[in-house]
């Protein structure tokens, strides 16, 4: 009796073990059954073309919103809705359910992989700055502003430029946080800063629409790494991730991925020569 006793106790433990499995399942699956029924994914953007850009029609679009659109319909979602934010913002916001995934060059660092489930890299650039014509001040790295006293750096709010700016030594009062692009040019134009940080294709397509020839762009700032991103998802939404990555993979291997993003200036082959795991765990 007490030998049938624990036999049917493992029978039992076994079934609750699957059950449980079954239903964590379940749980993961949900997500993207939710975004299937709802017939679109919300996705966080910065408005900062290449990577991510609203037009006057509202229409979003920059190589992160193609790629996560197109991704996204292989998986059953008809289409992405757009929220702008700072980059300081995107990750709480996803934390606290405002977005189902962000799409806008947030990349990839220790800290924020410990926060989100990256997808696979998606876009990578270097840094540079946009400054008056002659660069009057001589910088070429974060470290240049730093050593100058008097010298100030505009560079989004939360966002990488800021963090490289503060690390380099760049006191806090003199690393302005400027809300887009066209305020940073404004601001180099008007004289308000001395220097503004984004990445190389951003600073690249603000200066080309800006036809202004008294301006300049450092490129690359030196002693910056070259970043990328990837599509962030919220802990526990592992499963979506997993999907999307599955997609991802798919668009890189057909060559899709590259004719997506490379019309906007970024390099397939330096997304596809990373991963998550080496851009995670880079200090």
């Amino acid at each position: 009796m007490k030998k049938l006793g624990i036999l049917a106790g493992v029978a039992g433990l076994a079934v609750s073990t699957m059950l449980i499995a079954s239903g964590a399942r379940s749980a993961d699956d949900a997500k993207l059954e939710q975004l299937k029924q709802q017939g679109f994914a919300r996705v966080a953007i910065a408005n900062e073309p290449p990577y991510t850009a609203v037009a006057a029609d509202g229409k979003v679009s920059g190589a992160a919103p193609d790629v996560a659109r197109e991704i996204f319909k292989r998986l059953g979602v008809n289409d992405i809705v757009a929220s702008i934010s700072e980059y300081g913002a995107m990750i709480p916001g996803l934390q606290a359910g405002r977005f189902d995934v962000v799409t806008a060059g947030l990349f990839m660092k220790p800290e924020r992989c410990a926060a989100v489930a990256y997808s696979e890299p998606v876009l990578c650039d270097a840094e540079a700055m946009l400054v008056k014509k002659g660069n009057p001040k001589g910088f070429k790295s974060y470290e240049d502003i730093a050593k100058d006293t008097s010298a100030t750096v505009g560079a989004p709010g939360g966002g990488t430029e800021e963090k490289l700016a503060l690390t380099a030594g760049v006191p806090r009062d003199r690393v302005i946080v400027v809300p887009d692009g066209q305020s940073g040019l404004k601001m180099v134009q008007d004289g308000r800063i001395d220097a503004y940080s984004l990445p190389v294709l951003s600073i690249n397509d603000l200066i080309k629409k800006a036809n202004d020839p008294n301006l300049e762009v450092i490129a690359p700032v030196q002693g910056a790494p070259v970043y990328c991103d990837g599509a962030a998802f919220k802990k526990g939404d592992e499963a979506l991730r997993d999907a999307y990555d599955v997609e991802l993979a798919k668009l890189k291997k057909s060559g899709e991925f590259a004719k997506i993003i490379e019309p906007y200036g970024f390099s397939a082959k330096a997304a596809m020569s990373t991963t998550r795991e080496k851009l995670c765990a880079a200090k």
